[in-house]
């Protein structure tokens, strides 16, 4: 299938491993010039990677989401390498590292840098692009959220809120962006094989008496298949294909939703 990816150019912010590199091989894949905006070391060889397994142009730039200077370079030094961006995928996102149930276990001082990195950053990322997409009147930007901003989680509640202000403000974008022809969603993946899952699992780990530890893929899958109806983890490259879709112009009436990828975790009756 022909996504019209061919012409255009494709940043992911986290792209560098997990659901973002996902979402980058599948654009380069399809065609598209990636750039890779990510605070990862590797975040060069991963631009290089994709060029050389599928072709295509590509770049890979440290950037941080929570540095709105730093993001309208990395439009600039973007533009000028591969051409005027067409769709955005903001997948970057940290925890807070530790496990919060009850959420007496964090601190105050523990939710600062979480709503900095994933909320300010969407924010940020947002006003960098947009004002690029709206004087070509053409575009698209997808926001990895999660499904914990939708039944608050209590596993990482920094996270959960985090995710929550993503898909509302979302929202906002895509309400604002219409009259420019430029469509805005949200992917919510469940759970996911990815570093920030391992992350909680650690923290989650290190709170329990030795004899009720659990390795990550026993702790994963239990947790899975008691929340998941379909009973298995998601993969990033099926969390990417939705993505990739609701880029495309098969998604061309689809904008301001927020589309679950989660094994049916979460069923909004």
């Amino acid at each position: 299938m022909d996504l019209g990816f061919s012409d255009g150019v494709a940043v992911v912010t986290g792209g560098a491993n997990g659901i973002g590199w996902a979402c980058a091989s599948g654009f380069a894949g399809e065609g598209a010039r990636v750039a890779i905006w990510d605070l990862a070391a590797e975040v060069e060889d991963a631009a290089a990677a994709l060029g050389r397994e599928f072709g295509e142009s590509a770049l890979g730039l440290r950037a941080d989401v929570s540095d709105f200077a730093a993001l309208q370079a990395a439009v600039q030094e973007t533009e000028a390498e591969l051409g005027p961006i067409v769709h955005l995928v903001h997948a970057a996102a940290i925890g807070s590292g530790k496990f919060g149930f009850p959420f007496t276990n964090l601190a105050p001082s523990d939710w600062p840098r979480v709503l900095e990195v994933n909320v300010m950053g969407m924010v940020n990322v947002a006003h960098a692009v947009a004002p690029g997409l709206i004087s070509r009147k053409r575009g698209t930007l997808v926001f990895v959220a999660s499904v914990a901003g939708q039944i608050g989680s209590q596993t990482d509640p920094p996270y959960s809120a985090s995710k929550a202000a993503n898909i509302n403000f979302a929202q906002c974008l895509a309400k604002d962006l219409a009259p420019s022809g430029i469509r805005v969603n949200v992917v919510c993946p469940g759970m996911v094989r990815t570093r920030l899952n391992e992350r909680i699992w650690q923290a989650w780990s290190e709170q329990q008496p030795p004899e009720k530890r659990r390795s990550f893929e026993e702790w994963g899958g239990e947790k899975v298949r008691a929340m998941a109806p379909l009973g298995r983890w998601q993969e990033p490259e099926e969390v990417a294909d939705m993505v990739l879709f609701l880029s495309s112009s098969r998604a061309a009436q689809v904008t301001g939703q927020t589309i679950n990828v989660d094994g049916g975790q979460v069923m909004h009756w």
